[in-house]
């Protein structure tokens, strides 16, 4: 909603003062269809162009004031609330089949699933989501909270960074692992397991609230429905029996970045 009437903002200046959005678009350095773009709410509007839009409108700095309300979220929408929860639980537990959890991924990791998402992220959106996920590590160091991962091997054999990255990512886990509060596990390839329904995290509030969380391309689900919950904590439970233990999981990892 910001990013439409910011732009719906800068198309009523630029009217009123008979600045056409080529006129516009040719100033900022930028394409007729970028500024239709933020104009229609489709993109948000960029500090550049709101000082543009400010000057050759004669706007006296009210559309330059805008930048307050469009700094990027640093989560996706549809994640705050997990992100709310996840940010208090007393004990997190989850699996993932495609990616590194963003509890346990490095800089280099974080950036590259970022940078690669579609439609492409701004660089100030990048900068700001890679922070927000860095700055989630910091849960792990809460001594009286648990944390327990299981990630699917085939996500630790995959070197979607360079293999340079991928080896620190790999001895990031360890070194994550050996804390007393976090279990980092591996399901192993080969298994028919209820993880091959995609990801799913598994929630302890400080009041004992059990809640259940999924995610896929476009949306996010937070359940707090005892029966769905209780599905979800089955469906875990089983993935926890088929992954190594933990010493074997760290066995295993430790291995793969020996190779490497």
């Amino acid at each position: 909603m910001a990013w439409r009437y910011c732009g719906n903002q800068i198309k009523r200046w630029r009217e009123r003062s008979g600045v056409t959005r080529e006129t516009l678009a040719d100033e900022a350095s930028c394409s007729y269809e970028y500024v239709k773009s933020m104009e229609t709410g489709r993109r948000r509007p960029t500090l550049h162009l709101l000082r543009v839009a400010d000057e050759l409108c004669e706007a006296g700095g009210l559309l330059l004031a805008a930048q307050e309300y469009l700094r990027p979220e640093k989560y996706v929408f549809y994640a705050e609330d997990f992100i709310r929860y996840e940010s208090e639980a007393i004990a997190v537990s989850s699996y993932e089949p495609l990616l590194i959890p963003g509890l346990l991924q490095t800089e280099e990791m974080a950036l590259a699933l970022l940078t690669a998402d579609w439609p492409p992220l701004d660089d100030e959106t990048v900068r700001v989501r890679v922070a927000g996920r860095l700055e989630r590590h910091s849960l792990l160091g809460k001594a009286t909270r648990s944390y327990s991962f299981v990630i699917a091997e085939a996500v630790l054999r995959d070197p979607i960074v360079p293999l340079a990255a991928h080896k620190r990512q790999l001895l990031h886990l360890l070194e994550v692992g050996k804390r007393r509060n976090v279990m980092i596990q591996v399901l192993p390839t080969g298994i028919a397991s209820p993880g091959l329904s995609g990801p799913l995290a598994l929630l302890e509030t400080p009041d004992h609230e059990q809640l259940a969380y999924e995610e896929g391309q476009l949306s996010g689900m937070l359940y707090a429905d005892p029966d769905k919950v209780s599905l979800a904590t089955q469906r875990h439970a089983m993935i926890l029996r088929q992954a190594l233990s933990p010493e074997e999981s760290a066995r295993f990892i430790s291995k793969l970045a020996e190779e490497l």
